[in-house]
């Protein structure tokens, strides 16, 4: 049993409120999972830049002198820390290398999500003390998701908190378990991808970085998951400009949604939702199994 949210900004007038909104909709979820919580927004983005997202048990060690160490390996950065996690901007032509340079001057920091608009923050804890130390509610931005997780099929780390990202801009939460993922993990590291842990949910996450890589919208990525991934599955995905929702076709675990003309969101229980603006004016609904869910800022869904 897992809290899921995710909040998907239609009217910008509201995108000033998306950290305030979502860390409400999560805290409400905290006694469906309090081992652990993370949260990604998407915003922020400026022409030619790119953000890193950084997590390190040390951050007093890892991240003193970040940027000029950055800079002695050729890269000029910006690194705002904030607790045990650090964002560090670049220009998108040094994105592909950062993970290796990183790993050469600062081996114990690990990446919790990259690209030109995301930044993802986890921790064990309870949502509430997530939220404080990384000061979510002053964020702005576009969309965003959330989870508060009870371990089931790994341990309770940093690293096995959602979201769970594998891909530029692509993050993922899940409520459920994955039956195939042992399998389907190493087909996918036959094809390139690489995993930094056990996590069944974060399989799911490198299945759609996959799909999309071949051409494919999240929409689309979304769609194949229902036939290529066995289980008990509801995922809420984020991209650059894009927020889906899928159900496997039994649809056990709890979902339900919303609809007005300035948003739409997403919780594992309507509580979520009930603070919104408007939504007692909303179209609410619970998502059919087996059915993809997709809105991008980019395109018509």
């Amino acid at each position: 049993m897992c809290g899921i949210v995710g909040l998907f900004i239609k009217d910008k007038s509201l995108e000033p409120e998306l950290g305030a909104l979502l860390s409400d909709m999560l805290i409400t979820m905290t006694d469906r999972g309090p081992d652990s919580a993370g949260i990604a927004i998407y915003g922020g983005a400026e022409g030619g830049k790119a953000k890193i997202t950084v997590q390190s048990a040390s951050p007093e060690t890892d991240f003193a002198g970040l940027d000029a160490d950055l800079a002695k390996a050729g890269v000029g950065a910006s690194v705002e820390r904030k607790s045990t996690h650090a964002v560090i901007e670049v220009d998108q032509a040094d994105l592909p290398r950062m993970r290796e340079i990183l790993a050469e001057i600062r081996p114990d920091i690990r990446l919790m999500g990259s690209g030109e608009s995301v930044e993802i923050y986890k921790e064990v804890g309870l949502p509430k003390d997530v939220v404080a130390r990384f000061g979510v509610r002053a964020m702005k931005g576009t969309h965003g998701i959330g989870h508060t997780r009870m371990a089931t099929e790994s341990a309770v780390t940093t690293l096995g908190a959602h979201p769970f990202s594998t891909g530029p801009d692509q993050c993922l939460v899940h409520n459920g378990s994955l039956s195939n993922h042992n399998n389907l993990r190493r087909e996918l590291i036959r094809e390139g991808m690489r995993f930094e842990t056990q996590n069944d949910s974060e399989v799911a996450a490198a299945y759609l970085t996959a799909e999309m890589a071949k051409g494919k919208d999240l929409g689309e990525a979304l769609t194949g998951a229902l036939d290529d991934l066995d289980g008990f599955f509801t995922f809420v995905v984020g991209t650059k400009s894009g927020f889906g929702v899928v159900r496997d076709p039994i649809a056990c675990k709890p979902a339900v949604m919303a609809e007005t003309d300035r948003y739409v969101a997403f919780g594992s229980e309507y509580r979520a939702l009930v603070n919104l603006p408007g939504i007692e004016n909303a179209r609410v609904w619970e998502p059919e199994p087996a059915t993809v869910y997709f809105w991008d800022h980019d395109k018509a869904a």
